[in-house]
């Protein structure tokens, strides 16, 4: 029987070829949803270090361990994708066809397969064969400029907006919709080439109309939402904490500064020459106290004020715990899986998957006998071509 017994996708067959940060990330998001994602993991492991059983990314999969540089391993790999709805991979453009275990080969066995291919420059272009990371992904296209104070060097967002918001996201949309179209009368399987500078260029999408409409300076800390605006941003405390302000709209404001207690000596907010003045007002109050204390004045208003919580004090934070937002599974503090579905929640039913240990389980469930065939013991502790990678993670 397939393992997905919860979420819209249940039913659906993945083929994961393991690699690092946003394929695992998009995998894991269809897995949450129900998908069965059977994870093809090689000799030697990913190559970040981290322990398999906190890897979170790797819930709710399970796992086979695989030589693609073997024969009989490109073999049970192309017998997978001919079971599967779609496959994931993320290496470096033309590896996966090197390997034999590229679109051609895979669409061959399985016409309607939906191939994901997931990188960080593409499948095509000046840079499609050179190693990157999130931070020049985001940095080419221009999302990083809009980032950081003015007066000091843009900030790094973690890898959430390049890797995750801009690949991971942007690769499970796109199989999505190709599995849709191959799941319609007439409609096939095809390639789904999910590039990090495409989708991170996308998310710009908004802040392209306002420049073109010359309601956005094409400088960091001088606009509405990127911090050059004294009433959206963020506030040092009295204890060292922060938090965050988003008084937008009038009405909000005018709660704002009547909490914050600078009603009367505040400058107006539609005077720009006066936003300094202003912002110099709004920090020095927020200094006057801690930041559980302003979380106390500004809690139940409509204020759009917020603490700035750490990662492990988020999943604390009562709305938070109320809603489920994060869980418990195995040990390990998570968040939970999203979106949320009436009818056919996902939840998170497995632990991370550890590398190689459900071959005889997948095996039957997909009917391919050979994975149940052990690796030779050189093959088993060989490290991997790091070369074949796409970097990008991180």
């Amino acid at each position: 029987m397939t393992e997905s017994g919860n979420g819209p996708l249940s039913g659906v067959r993945v083929v994961e070829l393991a690699g690092i940060g946003p394929g695992p990330f998009a995998a894991m998001l269809l897995a949450d949803l129900g998908a069965d994602v059977v994870r093809v993991d090689r000799p030697g492991g990913p190559g970040l270090g981290i322990d398999p059983a906190r890897d979170i990314t790797n819930r709710n999969k399970r796992s086979v361990l695989v030589d693609l540089k073997s024969p009989d391993g490109v073999a049970q790999v192309v017998e997978l994708a001919g079971r599967a709805d779609v496959l994931i991979e993320g290496y470096r453009p033309g590896v996966a066809e090197r390997l034999g275990v590229g679109p051609e080969e895979c669409l061959a066995r399985n016409p309607r397969l939906v191939y994901g291919r997931m990188t960080g420059w593409g499948q095509h272009g000046p840079l499609a064969d050179t190693a990157g990371h999130d931070i020049g992904y985001i940095a080419l296209t221009g999302a990083l400029s809009m980032i950081g104070p003015s007066d000091g060097p843009p900030a790094i967002p973690a890898n959430l907006l390049g890797d995750y918001a801009g690949g991971s996201l942007y690769l499970v949309i796109g199989v999505l919709a190709a599995l849709q179209h191959a799941r319609t009368d007439g409609g096939t399987g095809q390639v789904v080439d999910a590039a990090i500078v495409d989708g991170t260029a996308h998310l710009t999408a908004m802040i392209h109309g306002m420049l073109a409409a010359g309601g956005w300076q094409d400088r960091r800390g001088a606009n509405l939402l990127d911090g050059g605006a004294p009433f959206y941003g963020t506030y040092e405390t009295a204890d060292g904490g922060y938090m965050a302000v988003g008084a937008l709209e009038q009405r909000f404001y005018g709660e704002f500064i009547r909490l914050l207690g600078i009603a009367e000596e505040a400058p107006s907010r539609d005077d720009l020459a006066a936003w300094g003045e202003l912002r110099t007002t709004i920090a020095a109050r927020f200094k006057t106290r801690s930041r559980e204390e302003w979380t106390a004045v500004f809690a139940d208003s409509d204020a759009c004020v917020a603490p700035v919580l750490s990662l492990r004090e988020a999943p604390r934070h009562p709305h938070l715990a109320a809603r489920g937002t994060f869980v418990e599974h195995s040990g390990l503090t998570q968040p939970a899986p999203a979106p949320r579905f009436s009818r056919t929640p996902g939840a998170v039913r497995r632990p991370p998957a550890q590398p190689g240990a459900d071959a005889a389980e997948i095996a039957r469930d997909w009917q391919v006998p050979g994975l149940r065939a052990p690796l030779p013991a050189d093959a088993a502790t060989a490290a991997p071509d790091r070369t074949e990678q796409k970097d990008t993670a991180g």
